[in-house]
């Protein structure tokens, strides 16, 4: 396929996301796909989910399911920077907004590299600022944690 082809097909692909419907979500995605975020990451732990979605089931389930109950409201998605493409690979740069369950506002820059074959996600890498996502949807460090500092490396 083509680089405007593929840019396409991710963009479609993030209107499937926002629609919830499980079948358009499926459809985006190859037989085999995978989905990585970052270990620990906020969504993760505060779901109880994964940070290593294998296959489109369990990519569907956390995104139709899974992703509504932690951001519950006025979920925004903007594209920050036009999306690069080469071969079959697409590089995307998004902001992330939404209410959280506790009313906190969630604010948050991500950058996702996505692999295609044949029009469609095989592969989903996903990087953020997982300190900002934690002091969002977790919240911040008591200060008798903050104030302890660093934590020491453990000798060999």
């Amino acid at each position: 396929m083509t680089p405007e082809q593929n840019k396409r097909a991710v963009s479609e692909a993030w209107k499937a996301f926002a629609s919830r419907d499980p079948q358009r979500i499926r459809a985006a995605f190859t037989d085999d796909a995978e989905w990585l975020a970052p270990k620990d990451n906020a969504t993760g732990v505060a779901l109880g989910f994964t940070d290593h979605m294998i296959g489109p089931d369990t990519i569907v389930r956390f995104l139709a399911e899974e992703f509504p109950k932690l951001f519950v409201a006025d979920v925004s998605v903007q594209f920050t920077h036009p999306m690069l493409c080469e071969g079959d690979t697409v590089m995307l740069e998004m902001r992330l907004q939404a209410t959280l369950p506790s009313g906190r506002h969630y604010d948050n820059d991500y950058c996702l590299i996505l692999e295609l074959r044949e029009g469609r996600i095989a592969r989903v890498r996903e990087y953020m600022d997982t300190q900002k996502g934690r002091g969002s949807v977790i919240g911040d460090l008591p200060s008798d944690l903050r104030a302890a500092g660093p934590v020491p490396a453990v000798p060999a």
